[in-house]
C-alpha cells in the first residue's frame, strides 16, 4: 500500500505564493507518475498538473506560467509551487500517485487533500 500525505496550505491574500508538498510512504517503490488535482467548493475536481517518474510534467491550460509541479524521488516527495494566488484558486489540493504496472493493476492513491483558500 501507499499512502500519501500533503501539507502547505492555508490561508493567504491575492498575489501571494504557497508551495504544497505531498510525501509518499509505504510501497513508495510502487509510486509512478505523480499530480496534483483540486475540487472548488460545488465543483468537479479537475486536475492541475502531473509529473511523471522521468520528470515530465503537464499542465493545465490555465494555470501554466504560474503553477510549477517538481518532484523528488529520492522522496517520493512531489511538490506544487504556486506563484500569484487569485481568489478562484481558491479549493480543496489532493495529491495522487499511480500505481507503477509491476506492482499491479492500474490504481491510483488519494492523499487526504489540504485547503487552500486565497482571499481577495
Amino acid at each position: 500500500q501507499v499512502q500519501l500525505l500533503e501539507s502547505g496550505g492555508g490561508l493567504v491574500h491575492a498575489g501571494a505564493s504557497l508551495r504544497l508538498s505531498c510525501a509518499g510512504s509505504g510501497d513508495t517503490n510502487c509510486i509512478s507518475d505523480m499530480g496534483w488535482y483540486r475540487q472548488a467548493p460545488g465543483k468537479e475536481r479537475e486536475r492541475v498538473a502531473a509529473i511523471s517518474s522521468g520528470g515530465a510534467t503537464e499542465y493545465v491550460d490555465s494555470l501554466k506560467g504560474r503553477f510549477t509541479i517538481s518532484r523528488d524521488n529520492a522522496k517520493t516527495t512531489v511538490y506544487l509551487q504556486m506563484n500569484s494566488l487569485k481568489p478562484e484558486d481558491t479549493a480543496v489540493y489532493y495529491c495522487a500517485a499511480a500505481r507503477d504496472r509491476l506492482c499491479g493493476p492500474e490504481h491510483e492513491y488519494w492523499g487526504q487533500g489540504t485547503q487552500v483558500t486565497v482571499s481577495s
